[in-house]
């Protein structure tokens, strides 16, 4: 096919004008004059007008970026491996290889895209044509005022049709996250989710029938705009190579690495699973296994996403699900996670206000790599994978290190933000629980009637034994190194209190106890886990009363006057 001739207004001759939009698809010079407006004057670009957006040799996407029809500048646009920005005119061009499937935007501050299915923000369409054929990708924006706004960051749900989890999610997280937006959008803000990954089970997806389909049928209830990350359980069981088995996700869901903005807030979603899946074949489930790493191609990608943020300061959140750092010790150490974990942390040097949040545990924790970078291990929504509330178990939800089931909440105003963990079906104060160690005393006979005391020893562990120290056990799931733990006999005695990294008794009578009850043995990888965020104190009475007082980070008071004793029971709060 002959190229048509293009009149070019002004001027300008050809050559001239074919050299200035080369420029400026490279950002070295801008389209800000109606000199060399080949839309000429009058017009602004819009999607009626793609037409004249003329090809460029060596340039395989071109298009715009709009609101109400006039481009916007300075949009972020990407094919997964390029970077650029649109000039004044709101005008892009990419010389794509088109490898990674999708050209996408990273959304301005103060702007939305639509979305699909309630839920799904439409920041990216995909190719359609060969890598040699021209495509257009044009954007639409609406303004949006959310300097003010709150991200709900949703861990591993682990949907599954399994352990009554569509019910439970029904019932519980989703009126939960539900009255959650209600309650901040009447209080000025923006609201939008942000899952971290999990959030169908490979192992299901073909057994049960249960993937993103059903995943987004029963999401889409949450009617908020939600990005998602990719988890290790979202890939293909079926398939044994990591980009073919990120089909699925990429049809339903879109990229799996990308960057948005909302207010002020720069948002990075990487993928830092490398899914291996040894013996999978078609008809076939594999071994599931994966690497624990960001692929290089990714940490290319980021550091141009990076370097398109001129402010230094900017809050940036990155989103990921595999966790950056170990469960850290009560001393406060841990150890990288990640094979390339310091290749991605290197990456944000210069940068002061770095938060990284990341799910894969079923536990909360957060550890401060340094002054300006921190990450923040959320609980699950599934809590232990969906069973301790499944029906006939504990009928409550409980991760692995006691935590409730539940989300993180951000709330940013401008660049100042707080953050919180919230348990489902609780109010936001609910931040810690308390235990009265003489009461707490796992046998068989009280909480695995049908087992025996010698297939729940190896679980109860120290709790095996019966406490008679008068010793108080505080479970702080939020907790920082910047938040502080006191305990008061009769509300006035301050008590010397420890931090301890130990096992939660709740999840063990939750979870261990009832599997064995039911003549199962518990999954390894869903017992109980000893966490950091513990603290102990000893009374000096077994029955005198105990003011727990626990502070955050941001000044926040939660407290409990303890009344002794306390009986541990699956419904404790």
């Amino acid at each position: 096919m002959k190229n048509k001739k293009i009149k070019v207004p002004g001027k300008f001759s050809r050559r001239e004008f074919l050299l200035s939009t080369t420029l400026a698809s490279a950002g070295l010079v801008s389209f800000g004059c109606k000199k060399n407006n080949f839309f000429g004057p009058e017009k602004e670009a819009s999607g009626n007008e793609n037409n004249y957006l003329p090809d460029i040799a060596g340039m395989t996407v071109k298009g715009t970026v709009q609101c109400n029809g006039v481009g916007v500048p300075g949009v972020v646009v990407s094919d997964g491996v390029l970077v650029t920005t649109t000039d004044a005119r709101g005008i892009y061009y990419l010389p794509s290889s088109k490898t990674k499937g999708f050209v996408f935007i990273s959304v301005p501050g103060r702007y939305e895209v639509a979305t699909v299915n309630t839920i799904l923000p439409v920041f990216y369409q995909a190719f359609k044509a060969e890598p040699s054929v021209v495509e257009t990708m044009n954007f639409t924006l609406t303004k949006a005022d959310n300097d003010k706004h709150v991200v709900l960051a949703i861990g591993d749900m682990h949907l599954a049709n399994r352990n009554n989890d569509i019910s439970q999610f029904q019932k519980g997280f989703l009126p939960d996250a539900g009255e959650t937006i209600s309650r901040y959008r009447q209080l000025g803000y923006k609201v939008y989710g942000l899952t971290l990954g999990d959030m169908t089970w490979d192992s299901y997806w073909y057994t049960n029938q249960y993937s993103f389909a059903q995943y987004l049928s029963v999401m889409k209830n949450i009617n908020i705009p939600v990005f998602h990350t990719m988890g290790n359980h979202d890939n293909n069981p079926y398939v044994a190579a990591d980009w073919a088995a990120e089909a699925d996700f990429r049809a339903s869901l879109g990229p799996t690495y990308y960057s948005f903005n909302l207010g002020k807030v720069h948002y990075i979603v990487l993928d830092n699973v490398e899914y291996v899946n040894n013996g999978g074949a078609e008809g076939k489930v594999g071994e599931r296994n994966y690497n624990k790493v960001i692929a290089a191609d990714q940490i290319a990608w980021l550091k141009k996403d990076l370097a398109t943020i001129t402010d230094k300061n900017t809050p940036v959140i990155l989103a990921m699900h595999i966790h950056l750092n170990s469960n850290p010790s009560a001393s406060e150490t841990a150890s990288l996670n990640l094979t390339n974990a310091a290749d991605l942390i290197d990456c944000f040097s210069g940068f002061s206000n770095v938060n990284v949040l990341t799910g894969h545990t079923h536990i909360c924790y957060a550890y401060e790599n340094s002054s300006s970078l921190m990450e923040h291990n959320s609980g699950a929504v599934c809590a232990t994978w969906w069973w301790t509330g499944k029906n006939g178990y504990a009928g409550n939800q409980v991760c692995k290190d006691g935590a409730p089931g539940g989300y993180a909440i951000w709330k940013f105003n401008n660049t100042d933000y707080q953050w919180l963990y919230k348990a489902i079906g609780y109010d936001e104060s609910y931040q810690f629980r308390a235990y009265d160690l003489n009461q707490v005393h796992i046998t068989a006979a009280d909480y695995a009637p049908a087992a025996t005391d010698a297939l729940l020893y190896s679980y109860a562990g120290a709790y095996a034994t019966k406490n008679t120290g008068n010793e108080i056990l505080v479970n702080v799931w939020g907790y920082d190194k910047r938040w502080k733990v006191e305990l008061f006999e009769n509300g006035t005695t301050p008590l010397a209190v420890t931090r301890v990294k130990e096992k939660d008794p709740l999840h063990i009578i939750s979870y261990e106890a009832l599997r064995l009850n039911a003549g199962a043995t518990p999954t390894a990888d869903f017992c109980t886990t000893a966490s950091a965020h513990l603290f102990k104190a000893r009374a000096s009475g077994t029955a005198s009363p105990v003011l727990i007082k626990v502070t955050d980070r941001f000044g926040n008071v939660y407290t409990e006057m303890m009344t002794r004793p306390k009986a541990l029971t699956v419904y404790m709060k």
